[in-house]
């Protein structure tokens, strides 16, 4: 047998990483170090796990995130109302296993996008599908999309997430054609798929952010009623970092 041409045939196969594998171990002489069973585990744990990370990774690009973000690095000694047992149980990710949601409220430099997109991130190392969008943005997007013809395109990509992120939700006005498109997306993910809201603005105010009386009550219904609750206080981080920052100069 040709060690080469079986090298050739398992990249042809698209078998990279069992590829590499085998030729490292022929140049080693590692495969004399295994059973013919231990041995072909070992090529096929190499192809899975390289399968595996890649397949993360390019949920993890494709999810489209503002910053990297880490549920291990999340700062819990901040006085800004962060539960951290609540916070890991839905690090979890059984929320989106029962098609619940997540909003995650306050002040601006509370660090509501960073929790989001923590969660995101996480989500994408346990193989959902996530896509993360700030809302003026994907409103930008869905405006667009509506004058190119491609609007269901996006509606459609949109539906078979696992996770959506709306970020920085409502800082932007609604007009008809916004509100329709968000009843679009919450009626699309409703009891199929979860979201994370984060928000400046109260829940209790978004009612009247989004306007028009009925679609809002339809909205709010299937939006914040299957939701948990983050509601952050306390002054910026951000701010107070530059302060201690300018206190050690």
């Amino acid at each position: 047998m040709n060690n080469q041409t079986t090298i050739e045939k398992m990249k042809q196969m698209r078998l990279s990483a069992m590829a590499e594998t085998y030729h490292n171990s022929l140049q080693n002489n590692m495969h004399k170090d295994y059973t013919l069973d231990q041995y072909i585990a070992l090529l096929v744990d190499q192809e899975w796990e390289h399968r595996h990370n890649k397949r993360i990774k390019n949920l993890i690009s494709s999810a489209c995130f503002r910053q990297s973000a880490s549920i291990q690095d999340i700062d819990y000694t901040v006085n800004r109302s962060l539960d951290k047992t609540v916070f890991e149980r839905l690090a979890q990710m059984d929320f989106i296993k029962s098609k619940e949601n997540v909003i995650i409220t306050g002040a601006t430099g509370t660090g509501k996008s960073y929790l989001a997109q923590a969660l995101g991130h996480n989500a994408c190392l346990l193989q959902h599908k996530t896509m993360y969008f700030n809302f003026a943005r994907l409103t930008d997007q869905i405006k667009l999309a509506k004058l190119e013809g491609t609007y269901l395109k996006l509606m459609k990509k949109i539906e078979k997430t696992d996770l959506l992120i709306l970020d920085d939700f409502g800082l932007t006005s609604f007009d008809e054609q916004i509100r329709n498109a968000l009843m679009d997306i919450v009626e699309m993910k409703y009891d199929k798929s979860s979201m994370i809201i984060a928000a400046q603005i109260p829940v209790k105010c978004w009612h009247e952010t989004i306007g028009e009386g009925t679609i809002a009550d339809a909205i709010l219904d299937r939006l914040v009623h299957s939701s948990h609750r983050i509601e952050l206080t306390g002054q910026s981080m951000r701010k107070n970092k530059m302060e201690k920052t300018q206190n050690n100069l």
